[in-house]
């Protein structure tokens, strides 16, 4: 018998573990070789983010999933330096070889050539124009995006189609490119959801590390309604017994900094996630670790995850449902179950130099580097 021992904890880092992906044939453990503890109270060493390229050929992902409010959608990149610990990303590194755990926050891949790629893909004879949304899966103004500029090449190459984008993001990187998202929004094309987890700094970054504090959020949500740009909260994850209490207080301050509309998702736990969430729950709220895992089984059929299409989102069971009103509620006291604002579509036209021409290339590829 050998003794198994936990990854070291890094710092602002989500996840606690590194553990191989489910694809993988061998799995990786720690073992005690007889120096752990003579060696538990050195510092480790500074997690370093690495940026490799994404060699795709196309960008725009499609889908036909009845609970996702869109047909097609873009993600710069793979992985996210943010780290939520919750992600429903992260098993998508499990396909790469890579762990869903420490190697998805910290093992990146880029697509620098995104705008000369979609303006190809959008010039395409026969291409019928439908909102793409923008970080669906990981978050497009996550760190990196700040010097690589990838998100904002898509965007240019969008605004020079006139083709309609709904973002959603956890970042204030955003409003960066208000400059461009603003004159979209005056011809109803764009639209922004900014995320908030929770208003709570502490949690915020035990739980998020490296995204933007609470606070900036909602002073992104504030600049972006003054700049007319329609402007929504995603209150997601509702974790229960975790966050889910501040629901309305979520959607209070937002809507107090002009968020004009709402959503939420609860809790999901698919693959690698739930043993990355538990390990997290058990580390950072021990006193309360069984009762949030309890309670999401009861949202999820006696499971930790429920991958159904009409519940995936939702979650069902009794708490499931009081969240879901208490949801209802909130966004019809305070307004934000009124708007409605459809993105145009009929606008789409490829400029006349579009064939070819690299729309929003910024040279990204150049920039790729170990930060």
């Amino acid at each position: 018998m050998v003794d198994v021992l936990p990854e070291p904890r890094r710092k602002a880092r989500g996840a606690l573990s590194n553990a191989s992906g489910r694809f993988e044939a061998r799995t990786r453990i720690r073992v005690d070789d007889g120096w752990s503890a003579e060696n538990a109270d050195e510092d480790l060493p500074a997690f370093k983010t690495t940026v490799a390229t994404d060699a795709s050929r196309t960008v725009i992902a499609r889908n036909a999933s009845p609970d996702i409010p869109f047909d097609q959608s873009i993600n710069p990149y793979r992985g996210c330096e943010h780290g939520c610990i919750y992600c429903y990303a992260r098993p998508t590194h499990a396909f790469l070889g890579l762990s869903p755990g420490q190697d998805f926050e910290s093992r990146l891949f880029a697509k620098p050539e995104a705008g000369r790629l979609l303006a190809r893909e959008l010039s395409a004879p026969g291409y019928v124009c439908k909102v793409i949304a923008l970080g669906t899966n990981t978050d497009p103004y996550q760190p990196i995006e700040r010097k690589l500029k990838i998100t904002r090449a898509i965007l240019e190459t969008l605004a020079a189609f006139s083709h309609p984008v709904g973002i959603v993001t956890k970042s204030a990187l955003v409003r960066r490119d208000i400059d461009i998202l603003a004159p979209m929004a005056a011809r109803k094309l764009a639209r922004v959801f900014v995320s908030i987890t929770t208003l709570d700094p502490a949690l915020a970054r035990a739980m998020e590390p490296r995204a933007a504090h609470p606070k900036a959020r909602l002073d992104t949500l504030r600049a972006l309604a003054d700049a007319g740009i329609p402007a929504g909260v995603m209150a997601a994850p509702m974790i229960p017994a975790l966050n889910d209490a501040e629901l309305e207080a979520i959607l209070e301050a937002a809507r107090a900094a002009g968020a004009s509309s709402a959503g939420y998702v609860a809790l999901r736990l698919p693959h690698e996630i739930k043993d990355l969430f538990a390990e997290w729950l058990r580390a950072n709220r021990p006193d309360r670790a069984e009762r949030v895992l309890n309670l999401v089984r009861d949202m999820r059929g006696g499971k930790l995850n429920d991958a159904r299409f009409s519940s995936r989102m939702r979650g069902t069971g009794p708490y499931a449902e009081l969240i879901a009103r208490r949801f209802a509620l909130a966004t019809r006291r305070l307004g934000l179950d009124r708007e409605r604002f459809d993105l145009d579509t009929a606008q789409f036209a490829p400029p006349p130099i579009a064939a070819g021409h690299g729309a929003g290339d910024h040279g990204a590829g150049d920039q790729l580097r170990l930060l």
